[in-house]
Protein backbone atom coordinates (compact mmCIF):
# COMPACT_ATOMS: atom_id res chain seq x y z
CA UNK A 1 0.00 0.00 0.00
CA UNK A 2 1.50 3.31 -1.08
CA UNK A 3 1.45 6.54 0.92
CA UNK A 4 -1.63 7.97 -0.84
CA UNK A 5 -3.66 4.83 -0.06
CA UNK A 6 -2.50 4.90 3.56
CA UNK A 7 -3.48 8.57 3.81
CA UNK A 8 -6.93 7.85 2.35
CA UNK A 9 -7.44 4.92 4.72
CA UNK A 10 -6.42 7.03 7.73
CA UNK A 11 -8.81 9.81 6.72
CA UNK A 12 -11.67 7.34 6.37
CA UNK A 13 -10.99 5.97 9.86
CA UNK A 14 -10.86 9.48 11.29
CA UNK A 15 -14.11 10.49 9.59
CA UNK A 16 -15.85 7.28 10.70
CA UNK A 17 -14.67 7.80 14.29
CA UNK A 18 -15.91 11.38 14.21
CA UNK A 19 -19.28 10.38 12.75
CA UNK A 20 -19.87 7.54 15.23
CA UNK A 21 -18.96 9.73 18.20
CA UNK A 22 -21.18 12.60 17.12
CA UNK A 23 -24.14 10.33 16.30
CA UNK A 24 -23.85 8.61 19.69
CA UNK A 25 -23.85 11.92 21.55
CA UNK A 26 -26.72 13.28 19.45
CA UNK A 27 -28.77 10.16 20.20
CA UNK A 28 -28.21 10.49 23.96
CA UNK A 29 -29.03 14.19 23.89
CA UNK A 30 -32.16 13.96 21.70
CA UNK A 31 -33.52 10.85 23.44
CA UNK A 32 -33.01 12.40 26.87
CA UNK A 33 -34.43 15.76 25.82
CA UNK A 34 -37.60 14.20 24.36
CA UNK A 35 -38.04 11.67 27.17
CA UNK A 36 -41.32 11.89 29.06
CA UNK A 37 -41.04 12.45 32.82
CA UNK A 38 -43.09 9.31 33.39
CA UNK A 39 -40.19 7.19 32.15
CA UNK A 40 -38.27 7.82 35.37
CA UNK A 41 -41.14 8.32 37.83
CA UNK A 42 -41.29 6.40 41.10
CA UNK A 43 -42.83 2.93 41.01
CA UNK A 44 -42.79 1.30 44.43
CA UNK A 45 -43.86 -2.05 42.97
CA UNK A 46 -40.53 -2.28 41.12
CA UNK A 47 -38.06 -0.85 43.65
CA UNK A 48 -34.54 -2.21 44.24
CA UNK A 49 -34.57 -4.46 41.18
CA UNK A 50 -31.23 -5.64 39.84
CA UNK A 51 -30.43 -5.26 36.11
CA UNK A 52 -32.69 -7.35 33.86
CA UNK A 53 -34.25 -7.25 30.40
CA UNK A 54 -37.12 -5.17 31.77
CA UNK A 55 -34.76 -2.70 33.47
CA UNK A 56 -31.31 -2.86 31.89
CA UNK A 57 -29.73 -0.63 34.56
CA UNK A 58 -32.00 -1.86 37.35
CA UNK A 59 -34.19 0.33 39.54
CA UNK A 60 -33.50 2.39 42.65
CA UNK A 61 -35.09 2.49 46.12
CA UNK A 62 -38.08 4.38 44.71
CA UNK A 63 -38.56 2.04 41.75
CA UNK A 64 -37.27 4.57 39.21
CA UNK A 65 -35.76 3.10 36.05
CA UNK A 66 -32.03 3.82 36.21
CA UNK A 67 -31.47 3.68 32.44
CA UNK A 68 -34.03 6.45 31.89
CA UNK A 69 -32.66 8.53 34.76
CA UNK A 70 -29.11 8.10 33.46
CA UNK A 71 -29.94 9.17 29.90
CA UNK A 72 -31.98 12.13 31.15
CA UNK A 73 -29.14 13.17 33.46
CA UNK A 74 -26.60 12.88 30.64
CA UNK A 75 -28.72 15.04 28.34
CA UNK A 76 -28.76 17.71 31.06
CA UNK A 77 -24.99 17.42 31.45
CA UNK A 78 -24.49 17.71 27.67
CA UNK A 79 -26.56 20.91 27.59
CA UNK A 80 -24.51 22.38 30.42
CA UNK A 81 -21.29 21.29 28.72
CA UNK A 82 -22.25 22.79 25.36
CA UNK A 83 -23.42 26.13 26.76
CA UNK A 84 -20.59 26.49 29.27
CA UNK A 85 -17.92 25.45 26.75
CA UNK A 86 -19.26 27.87 24.14
CA UNK A 87 -19.17 30.76 26.61
CA UNK A 88 -15.67 29.79 27.74
CA UNK A 89 -14.38 29.49 24.18
CA UNK A 90 -15.76 32.90 23.21
CA UNK A 91 -14.23 34.44 26.35
CA UNK A 92 -10.90 32.81 25.49
CA UNK A 93 -10.90 34.21 21.94
CA UNK A 94 -11.87 37.73 23.05
CA UNK A 95 -9.45 37.94 25.97
CA UNK A 96 -6.62 36.08 24.22
CA UNK A 97 -6.88 38.36 21.19
CA UNK A 98 -7.14 41.45 23.38
CA UNK A 99 -4.03 40.46 25.34
CA UNK A 100 -2.04 40.09 22.13
CA UNK A 101 -3.25 43.23 20.35
CA UNK A 102 -4.16 45.94 22.87
CA UNK A 103 -0.75 46.71 24.30
CA UNK A 104 1.47 45.64 27.18
CA UNK A 105 -0.76 46.92 29.98
CA UNK A 106 -3.78 45.01 28.72
CA UNK A 107 -1.59 41.96 28.19
CA UNK A 108 -0.29 42.18 31.78
CA UNK A 109 -3.78 42.50 33.25
CA UNK A 110 -5.26 39.60 31.25
CA UNK A 111 -2.22 37.41 31.91
CA UNK A 112 -2.52 38.18 35.63
CA UNK A 113 -6.22 37.19 35.56
CA UNK A 114 -5.35 33.95 33.77
CA UNK A 115 -2.68 33.13 36.36
CA UNK A 116 -5.13 33.98 39.15
CA UNK A 117 -7.80 31.63 37.81
CA UNK A 118 -5.29 28.85 37.21
CA UNK A 119 -3.79 29.17 40.69
CA UNK A 120 -7.09 28.15 42.34
CA UNK A 121 -8.21 24.49 42.02
CA UNK A 122 -10.94 24.25 39.41
CA UNK A 123 -13.43 22.40 41.57
CA UNK A 124 -13.16 24.80 44.50
CA UNK A 125 -13.51 27.82 42.23
CA UNK A 126 -16.60 26.36 40.53
CA UNK A 127 -18.14 25.58 43.92
CA UNK A 128 -17.55 29.13 45.18
CA UNK A 129 -18.99 30.70 42.03
CA UNK A 130 -21.95 28.31 42.06
CA UNK A 131 -22.74 29.19 45.68
CA UNK A 132 -22.40 32.90 44.96
CA UNK A 133 -24.85 32.55 42.05
CA UNK A 134 -27.42 30.63 44.08
CA UNK A 135 -26.41 27.11 43.02
CA UNK A 136 -28.87 25.25 40.82
CA UNK A 137 -28.60 25.02 37.03
CA UNK A 138 -27.67 28.68 36.54
CA UNK A 139 -25.04 28.63 39.29
CA UNK A 140 -23.32 25.55 37.87
CA UNK A 141 -23.52 26.93 34.34
CA UNK A 142 -21.89 30.22 35.32
CA UNK A 143 -19.30 28.49 37.48
CA UNK A 144 -18.22 26.10 34.75
CA UNK A 145 -18.33 28.76 32.02
CA UNK A 146 -16.08 31.33 33.72
CA UNK A 147 -13.43 28.85 34.85
CA UNK A 148 -12.58 26.95 31.64
CA UNK A 149 -11.36 29.70 29.32
CA UNK A 150 -7.83 30.20 30.63
CA UNK A 151 -5.92 27.45 28.78
CA UNK A 152 -7.49 28.25 25.42
CA UNK A 153 -6.91 31.99 26.00
CA UNK A 154 -3.18 31.33 26.39
CA UNK A 155 -3.14 29.36 23.13
CA UNK A 156 -5.04 32.09 21.27
CA UNK A 157 -2.77 34.79 22.71
CA UNK A 158 0.36 32.92 21.56
CA UNK A 159 -1.10 32.36 18.07
CA UNK A 160 -2.08 36.02 17.63
CA UNK A 161 1.33 37.22 18.86
CA UNK A 162 3.00 34.99 16.29
CA UNK A 163 0.66 36.23 13.56
CA UNK A 164 1.35 39.89 14.33
CA UNK A 165 4.98 39.44 13.29
CA UNK A 166 4.24 37.38 10.17
CA UNK A 167 5.29 38.65 6.77
CA UNK A 168 1.88 38.62 5.07
CA UNK A 169 0.34 40.77 7.80
CA UNK A 170 3.21 43.21 7.41
CA UNK A 171 2.49 43.33 3.67
CA UNK A 172 -1.21 43.96 4.38
CA UNK A 173 -0.34 46.85 6.68
CA UNK A 174 2.00 48.29 4.05
CA UNK A 175 -0.86 48.14 1.56
CA UNK A 176 -2.97 50.29 3.88
CA UNK A 177 -5.33 47.60 5.13
CA UNK A 178 -7.16 48.41 8.37
CA UNK A 179 -6.83 46.42 11.60
CA UNK A 180 -10.41 45.19 11.22
CA UNK A 181 -9.68 43.94 7.69
CA UNK A 182 -6.51 42.18 8.87
CA UNK A 183 -8.35 40.60 11.80
CA UNK A 184 -11.21 39.43 9.56
CA UNK A 185 -9.05 38.14 6.70
CA UNK A 186 -5.94 36.88 8.47
CA UNK A 187 -6.23 36.50 12.24
CA UNK A 188 -9.69 35.03 12.83
CA UNK A 189 -9.48 32.43 9.99
CA UNK A 190 -6.13 31.32 11.40
CA UNK A 191 -7.31 30.91 15.01
CA UNK A 192 -10.69 29.40 14.09
CA UNK A 193 -9.38 25.78 14.12
CA UNK A 194 -7.88 26.35 17.59
CA UNK A 195 -11.20 27.81 18.68
CA UNK A 196 -13.18 24.76 17.47
CA UNK A 197 -10.75 22.22 18.92
CA UNK A 198 -10.54 24.10 22.22
CA UNK A 199 -14.33 24.32 22.34
CA UNK A 200 -14.79 20.58 21.86
CA UNK A 201 -11.99 19.60 24.25
CA UNK A 202 -13.58 21.77 26.94
CA UNK A 203 -16.79 19.69 26.82
CA UNK A 204 -15.52 16.69 28.82
CA UNK A 205 -13.96 18.95 31.46
CA UNK A 206 -17.20 20.89 31.80
CA UNK A 207 -19.31 17.71 32.09
CA UNK A 208 -17.02 16.11 34.68
CA UNK A 209 -16.84 19.29 36.75
CA UNK A 210 -20.62 19.72 36.64
CA UNK A 211 -21.06 16.12 37.82
CA UNK A 212 -18.42 16.58 40.54
CA UNK A 213 -19.91 19.80 41.91
CA UNK A 214 -23.42 18.29 41.85
CA UNK A 215 -22.11 15.13 43.53
CA UNK A 216 -20.73 17.26 46.38
CA UNK A 217 -24.07 19.04 46.81
CA UNK A 218 -23.15 22.43 45.35
CA UNK A 219 -24.72 22.03 41.93
CA UNK A 220 -28.09 21.01 40.55
CA UNK A 221 -31.06 20.56 42.87
CA UNK A 222 -31.87 16.98 44.04
CA UNK A 223 -35.15 16.75 42.13
CA UNK A 224 -33.33 17.08 38.80
CA UNK A 225 -32.13 13.79 37.20
CA UNK A 226 -28.43 14.69 36.96
CA UNK A 227 -25.55 12.21 36.94
CA UNK A 228 -23.90 13.88 39.94
CA UNK A 229 -27.11 13.53 41.96
CA UNK A 230 -27.56 9.91 40.87
CA UNK A 231 -24.02 9.02 41.96
CA UNK A 232 -24.35 10.96 45.21
CA UNK A 233 -27.61 9.24 46.15
CA UNK A 234 -26.25 5.81 45.22
CA UNK A 235 -23.47 6.03 47.84
CA UNK A 236 -26.00 5.33 50.60
CA UNK A 237 -27.04 2.02 49.05
CA UNK A 238 -23.75 0.49 47.89
CA UNK A 239 -23.21 -1.22 51.24
CA UNK A 240 -26.55 -3.02 50.81
CA UNK A 241 -25.40 -4.56 47.51
CA UNK A 242 -27.15 -2.20 45.06
CA UNK A 243 -23.99 -1.76 43.00
CA UNK A 244 -25.85 -1.00 39.77
CA UNK A 245 -26.97 2.40 41.07
CA UNK A 246 -23.42 3.75 40.73
CA UNK A 247 -21.68 1.45 38.25
CA UNK A 248 -23.86 1.94 35.17
CA UNK A 249 -24.34 5.74 35.46
CA UNK A 250 -20.60 6.12 36.12
CA UNK A 251 -19.67 4.00 33.10
CA UNK A 252 -22.04 5.88 30.79
CA UNK A 253 -20.66 9.21 32.06
CA UNK A 254 -17.16 7.94 31.28
CA UNK A 255 -18.32 6.85 27.81
CA UNK A 256 -19.75 10.30 27.05
CA UNK A 257 -16.55 12.00 28.21
CA UNK A 258 -14.48 9.64 26.04
CA UNK A 259 -16.71 10.36 23.02
CA UNK A 260 -16.22 14.11 23.45
CA UNK A 261 -12.49 13.56 23.86
CA UNK A 262 -12.40 11.43 20.69
CA UNK A 263 -14.20 14.17 18.73
CA UNK A 264 -11.78 16.80 20.02
CA UNK A 265 -8.73 14.67 19.25
CA UNK A 266 -10.05 13.92 15.75
CA UNK A 267 -10.65 17.61 15.05
CA UNK A 268 -7.18 18.42 16.38
CA UNK A 269 -5.63 15.96 13.93
CA UNK A 270 -7.66 17.35 11.03
CA UNK A 271 -6.89 20.97 11.95
CA UNK A 272 -3.15 20.42 12.27
CA UNK A 273 -1.42 20.66 8.86
CA UNK A 274 1.41 18.38 9.99
CA UNK A 275 -0.96 15.52 10.89
CA UNK A 276 -3.95 16.02 8.60
CA UNK A 277 -2.11 14.57 5.60
CA UNK A 278 -0.33 11.71 7.38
Amino acid sequence: MDNSQKTTSTRYRIVIMLAVSMLSLCFIFVYGFLMDAGAYDANFKAKNLSPSLAHLFGTDWLGRDMLSRTIKGLSTSIVIGIVASSISAVMAVVLGTAAATLGKKTDMVITWVIDLFMSVPHLILIMLISIACGKGLMGVLIGVAVTHWTSLARVIRAEVLALKNSQYIGVSRAMGKSNIWIARKHIFPHIFPQFIVGLVLTFPHAILHEASVTFLGFGLSPEQPAIGIILSESMRFLSSGMWWLAVFPGLVLLLVVMLFDAIGETLRILANPTTAHN
